[in-house]
């Protein structure tokens, strides 16, 4: 089978799960195959929005992000099912156990996504095999439909992995590019979104082939080192590794909800800031991280949407510093309209233990008062290792974390590092 692989270069697979949300129910409840399903939040508050939906209820015209009320205006027979965050975690994880029986090389995307390198596993089939092999595992064992990408880096076997749906099979080498690729529209592009491809469509570059041939110059001065980025992509150029460890990578913690109703109340604007404010400090605590910049989210009654970030003199962390930050840029940049979402995100992220406090006029005493316990600390921790003393929060891992309690669906990381360090910990038991 070696002759089936590259001498030089890789062999990526790209494993996407089709409808995950709607297909962990339908495998859950067989009664629901072949039926209009849709997993969507409250039918009776507007937080009701399609999250994902089955390639039935797709064929009345049901989409993603979809207010409930017009799903249902579109597909009046539509089964309506709550999300069930603890099954779907249970399924991706069985998910991706079953892929790293292939290769130790997997990397997770999301929680229904990954890539696989595949490069060495010629003993196990060409790499059509290979795919083929998983696809029928995923249906057999787990009742649950993917799409599988094959190509020599991490873009190519995206993008050709969206290109079947169901179930679906692709291989896309560079030589295709230009007869497959090139002719599509930019806005088609994995990684272009709607904003960037009418920048691009400003100047003259309408399809992925004109992208291609763009001018460097152009492209940094509208799109910074993106542009770039994007241009290589465009030629079929990502040398990006298939990284099993960046599951433990995180850049942002935020959290996101939408309103029950339009609210113009700053007093009740405030109480939603703060309640997010206590959801992305507790994220932090858990994964030992302070953040340096806090940005702020608002969603207007028009749908307009606007976010407003503020550099801070001090890294934080606790609810009460991350609320503060939070209400002072909200109420610099509302102007009195109904809001129907507000978010908070932590950005520019540090370990805890490497955040250097830069000391001002104000926090002076409280920390100096804190001195002479943190100085002791210090020492023990510098004599008998880091994990000498540790607060009682750190010594809670959650098996499955609690997420958002708002309508923010977007799964990060966080379960699967969990499941990491408990396969950890349940070896050296062992």
């Amino acid at each position: 089978m070696k002759e089936m692989y590259p001498k030089k270069g890789r062999v990526i697979l790209h494993v996407d799960m089709n409808s995950f949300y709607a297909s962990v129910e339908m495998a859950y409840d067989p009664d629901l195959k072949g039926k209009p399903l849709a997993i969507a939040g409250n039918p009776e508050e507007r937080r009701g929005i399609i999250v994902t939906c089955s390639y039935e209820a797709r064929k009345f015209g049901v989409r993603t992000t979809m207010p409930l009320w017009e799903a249902k205006k579109l597909c009046p027979d539509l089964i309506i099912k709550k999300p069930n965050f603890e099954r779907y975690r249970s399924a991706s994880a069985a998910m991706f156990d079953l892929l790293r029986q292939y290769t130790e090389l997997v990397e997770p995307v999301s929680i229904d996504e990954g890539y696989m390198d595949i490069t060495d596993c010629s003993d196990l089939g060409s790499p059509l095999q290979i795919a083929e092999s998983i696809q029928k595992r995923l249906l057999e064992q787990l009742d649950l439909p993917c799409s599988i990408g094959i190509a020599p880096n991490k873009f190519l076997a995206k993008t050709s992995s969206d290109m079947k749906k169901p179930l679906g099979i692709t291989v896309l080498r560079k030589r295709d590019i230009p007869m497959i690729l090139w002719p599509l529209e930019v806005g088609e592009m994995h990684g272009v979104g709607s904003k960037t491809a009418d920048k691009l469509k400003s100047i003259g570059i309408n399809t992925i082939g004109g992208l291609a041939e763009a001018n460097d110059i152009q492209l940094k001065g509208m799109l910074g080192i993106n542009g770039i980025r994007l241009k290589e992509r465009a030629n079929g150029l990502d040398n990006r590794v298939v990284d099993p460890d960046s599951v433990y990578d995180f850049k942002s913690i935020g959290n996101s909800t939408t309103l029950p109703r339009d609210v113009s109340n700053q007093v009740e604007l405030l109480k939603v800031l703060e309640r997010l404010s206590e959801q992305v400090a507790a994220r932090m605590k858990r994964k030992e991280a302070v953040a340096t910049n806090i940005s702020v989210m608002i969603r207007f009654k028009d749908r307009k949407t606007i976010t407003r970030s503020h550099k801070l003199q001090n890294p934080v962390s606790k609810k009460d510093e991350i609320a503060a930050a939070a209400k002072t840029l909200f109420l610099k940049h509302w102007n009195g309209d109904a809001v129907r979402l507000l978010g908070i995100t932590g950005t520019d992220l540090l370990e805890a233990d490497q955040a250097v406090k830069q000391l001002d006029l104000f926090s002076f005493e409280q920390d100096a008062r804190k001195e002479p316990l943190i100085n002791t600390m210090s020492m023990l921790r510098e004599k008998y290792g880091k994990s000498i003393i540790e607060s009682a929060g750190s010594q809670i891992k959650n098996k499955f974390p609690e997420e958002s309690k708002g309508t923010d669906t977007s799964f990060n990381k966080d379960f699967l590092q969990d499941r990491k360090l408990q396969e950890n910990e349940e070896s050296k038991d062992e």
